[in-house]
């Protein structure tokens, strides 16, 4: 079940990272992100005032959100810090990259919390595992040598440093999920880290965003910002379930997670007529198969 949940949340990250990128594409990218935190804290918050007024609806569900501590606020806190300093970083870097270039990059991701897994959680990995792991180191290679077509030199250019920090950022908060997952309520979890998020955003978009709003490229109101938030909280939703099952593996979880590359890839042609895609779709096939066999490497 968790692997097929993971997968799910993939899909849900593909579509998550078309809006994405549509609604930073000349827009500004700091209220952009704010409005993200602000709908995916709103879209949250029936759920938390049912566990609160009306409990006896929701208890014993998925959607239940227990009250937790201080201790554990502190913890979601450090969650809330890490994922939006990944998104500060990726938010910038999609708005200046090609998605069938930054999609591959942050597919990178499951490499770093792979070596995190086994290092921390002591996860093992099987012939099959290792062999989709591998797939995937590879592409990164070949997606260099596909950038420089485009003019995009992978180690001075830098929104692919943005990209690659984002990765790390995002690697280091996958390792913390399953620490928290299997200690704390999924939904708990879910709904104070977006509103911690929130409240941070509200900073940055006040003291640094607004008194220099006028030297920076405007904001514009777009919906995909609204589909942003929806997208990326179903994604969070399925992905943090997924992880209390006590069989879930972190490395395998991320790694499918980064099959979401696939609807970027497709939304990078449809919607932005991307070039050089015959180099890509091979980086790309790479990484499909790579899935394919970390699913065999869960049978």
């Amino acid at each position: 079940m968790w692997l097929a949940l993971a997968f799910l949340s993939a899909f849900f990250l593909g579509c998550y990272d078309v809006n994405k990128k549509m609604s930073v594409q000349n827009n500004a990218v700091i209220p952009v992100l704010f409005l993200n935190t602000f709908f995916c804290t709103l879209f949250f918050l029936p759920l938390f005032l049912l566990s609160r007024f009306v409990p006896d609806l929701v208890a014993g569900s998925i959607f239940y959100v227990p009250a937790i501590d201080a201790e554990t606020h502190f913890y979601i806190v450090l969650k809330s810090a890490l994922v939006l300093s990944s998104w500060i970083f990726s938010y910038f870097a999609i708005k200046h990259l090609p998605l069938t270039i930054s999609g591959p990059i942050n597919a990178t991701r499951p490499v770093m919390t792979l070596l995190g897994a086994l290092l921390i959680f002591g996860e093992r990995l099987n012939l099959y595992q290792w062999i989709g792991v591998l797939l995937t180191i590879i592409s990164v290679f070949l997606l260099s040598a596909t950038g420089r077509k485009e003019g995009i030199n992978f180690r001075r250019n830098k929104w692919i440093i943005f990209m690659f920090l984002a990765a790390a950022l995002g690697a280091a908060s996958g390792l913390y999920d399953k620490f928290l997952m299997q200690r704390f309520s999924s939904t708990s979890v879910q709904f104070w880290y977006n509103f911690y998020q929130f409240l941070m955003m509200a900073i940055v978009l006040i003291v640094l965003w607004y008194p220099r709003r006028g030297k920076s490229t405007p904001f514009k109101w777009k919906w995909n910002i609204l589909l942003v938030s929806f997208f990326l909280t179903l994604a969070d939703f399925v992905y943090f379930y997924a992880l209390t099952d006590p069989e879930a593996m972190i490395s395998i979880v991320s790694m499918v997670r980064r099959s979401s590359v696939v609807v970027s890839f497709i939304g990078g042609v449809l919607f932005f007529h991307e070039k050089n895609l015959k180099g890509k779709a091979i980086d790309l096939a790479l990484i499909i198969i790579g899935m394919f066999f970390l699913y065999l490497g869960t049978k």
